[in-house]
């Protein structure tokens, strides 16, 4: 069926705003509990958001819908992504509901929906949920009695029971004793749990975007907006720079000098130990096909398989899945541990990473030599339609010319966004000018024949 609320990362949308109001938050609580409430004898739900103002009207209509069909909701606060996920199956939970909108600016906000095990929700589970929302006027009969009315109650030690799961993950003895760490919490939700973390392993930290008022998080800091975290390591000698996104499932990281250390080069150090230590599930590593070219080359060169999907953290679980991989992600710094958690957790991949640097006492500029970065450049053209690319023979035709003159120097990706009129001309080469080039080569083909 054609899905008009769910994305491929649960709903999304501006604040007060359809379909992220009141109404609707009540409508999904009531068809959450219903759908689980269907599935088992006592349900439980667990609720947790981030820093965002609107989160607590959301949390309190999806509470108050939930419990209004005889289902209990169990409130963590403020908590990330991968925490509620981790807290879901932990607690024995039926499901967990997070109102986050991840790297969005603040006005945005967003629901999805975890399993009780820990992973999201199958299509076919989000589809029921949507039937209900879209009309709940089917569940009016099923109201419960008044003395079956579901509870509200707080989980009050969530925030500790995550930090020691995180801390599992990491080998008991290992400290972080001498190193100097500087985290952005970009006023998100790892603002209080990050800093904690890394104090009771023994790092120096210092904080930075961790006071949230409702209206900063993701503001000119965050995985999207290193600049001022990268200078922070270089005036005060820090030896890495972790940097977090509104729900904190995603990682950037800065070396000892300052340099910006993607999701791809972080994949690709994590790999390269777990292979060296025989502990690199089937030698296979999944990413996206907007994984670096450079990443491709690293993997190649030390023979690891690298399988390829879609754009799409759901899409490298599934084939994680799949392969039997316990390692995969984006380039955007979502990275999963399958062997650690069901799901991307930034601050579990900031440890893995520390992990390495203390056991092999390399800096990260060193670790991050594995894999060499190709110059990328993205140009997006305004299309007034969005034709099959291979029905118009003059794109097919620049994009197979610049295709054969880069060989294995380089590579193309042209697509439409799914949301936006626009059609993305990517190219990565060897050197800057040559990507500069052939990237406005084929967007000004593009620009031609469909631009707006």
């Amino acid at each position: 069926m054609a899905r008009e609320l769910f994305g491929t990362d649960g709903i999304r949308g501006v604040a007060n705003k359809y379909p992220m109001t009141a109404d609707m938050a009540l409508n999904l609580g009531k068809a959450v509990a219903h759908v689980f409430k269907s599935e088992t004898d006592y349900p439980r739900i667990i609720v947790g958001r981030d820093t965002r103002v609107s989160g607590h009207l959301l949390e309190h209509a999806i509470v108050s819908g939930i419990c209004s069909m005889g289902v209990d909701a169990i409130r963590v606060g403020v908590m990330t992504t991968p925490g509620i996920a981790y807290l879901s199956w932990s607690v024995r939970a039926d499901a967990g509901i997070v109102i986050s909108a991840s790297h969005n600016p603040f006005e945005d906000n967003g629901i999805k929906i975890i399993g009780g095990d820990g992973y999201k929700l199958s299509d076919e589970k989000e589809e029921q949920i949507e039937k209900y929302i879209l009309e709940p006027d089917i569940l009016k009969d099923l109201y419960p009695k008044p003395e079956d009315l579901g509870r509200s109650s707080l989980l009050e030690d969530a925030r500790g029971l995550y930090i020691g799961f995180l801390k599992s993950t990491i080998p008991k003895h290992l400290t972080l004793e001498g190193m100097n760490v500087a985290l952005d919490c970009a006023n998100g939700a790892a603002y209080k749990i990050a800093p904690q973390l890394f104090y009771e392993i023994e790092a120096e930290v210092e904080a930075l975007y961790a006071k949230p008022n409702g209206i900063n998080i993701n503001e000119n800091c965050g995985s999207q907006h290193v600049e001022t975290l990268s200078k922070t390591v270089i005036e005060g000698d820090y030896d890495i720079g972790l940097a977090f996104d509104g729900d904190a499932d995603r990682l950037i990281a800065i070396d000892e000098k300052g340099n910006v250390i993607t999701g791809d080069q972080i994949i690709a150090i994590c790999a390269n130990n777990l292979k060296e230590k025989g502990e690199l599930a089937n030698n296979t590593v999944v990413t996206t096909k907007m994984s670096n070219y450079g990443f491709r080359i690293a993997m190649k060169e030390l023979d690891i398989n690298n399988n390829i999907t879609k754009v799409g953290d759901r899409y490298v679980l599934e084939e994680m899945q799949k392969s039997g991989a316990i390692l995969g992600g984006e380039e955007s710094g979502h990275i999963i541990f399958l062997n650690h958690h069901t799901t991307g957790d930034g601050i579990l991949s900031a440890l893995q990473v520390l992990k390495i640097m203390k056991e092999t006492g390399k800096p990260l500029s060193e670790l991050a030599k594995i894999m060499k970065v190709y110059p990328q450049k993205l140009i997006n053209v305004t299309v007034s339609d969005k034709p099959a690319l291979d029905t118009i023979p003059e794109v097919q035709s620049v994009i197979e010319e610049v295709e054969a003159e880069l060989g294995d120097r380089g590579r193309v990706l042209v697509r439409y966004s799914g949301t936006q009129p626009l059609c993305r001309v990517m190219v990565e080469a060897s050197t800057e000018a040559s990507t500069d080039k052939y990237c406005q080569k084929i967007a000004d083909v593009i620009e031609e024949h469909i631009g707006n």
